[in-house]
């Protein structure tokens, strides 16, 4: 009876250490960084797409990879690629946030060498994006700018 009962207290110490050692969990309202590198190719006259895929990496360790979809439309023509985009999200508590549909509004402009530049917002979470690459492209436009996590 006596190894029943010690069998059992050793048992209850040992669930009850392995709760206490689990880690404590991260305030689900603390707000996170996350960055976002990512490469296009689209084009415009007057409607502007462009394509591409990115990856995105918070500072909580979430990170994952996704597709950009860019449609729109403005005094803008061109061809053009952005390769090494970076983009920087703010007001964002996990990156499960990230995804869907942004309102843009940008400036492009370059010959051979093409800069991009934009701003935008989905609710509270923002997004600013650079980047550098080819084509020939000017202009300035009002865009949605659509990110979608791969393998939905």
């Amino acid at each position: 009876m006596i190894k029943r009962i010690t069998g059992l207290a050793v048992l209850a110490l040992a669930a009850a250490g392995t709760f206490s050692v689990q880690p404590a969990k991260a305030d689900s309202s603390a707000e996170v960084k996350c960055h976002m590198t990512f490469s296009t190719t689209g084009w415009a006259a007057i409607y502007k797409k462009a394509d591409g895929r990115g990856h995105v990496r918070c500072d909580n360790g979430q990170s994952a990879d996704v597709k950009i979809h860019v449609r729109g439309g403005g005094l803008t023509a061109g061809k053009f690629s952005i390769e090494g985009g970076k983009g920087e999200f703010t007001h964002v508590h996990g990156i499960s946030e990230i995804y869907g549909e942004y309102a843009s509004g940008g400036a492009n402009a370059g010959v051979v060498k093409s800069a991009e530049s934009a701003a935008m917002t989905k609710g509270e979470v923002s997004l600013a994006v650079t980047g550098t690459g080819r084509g020939f492209n000017l202009g300035v436009d009002l865009s949605k700018f659509e990110i979608e996590k791969i393998g939905k």
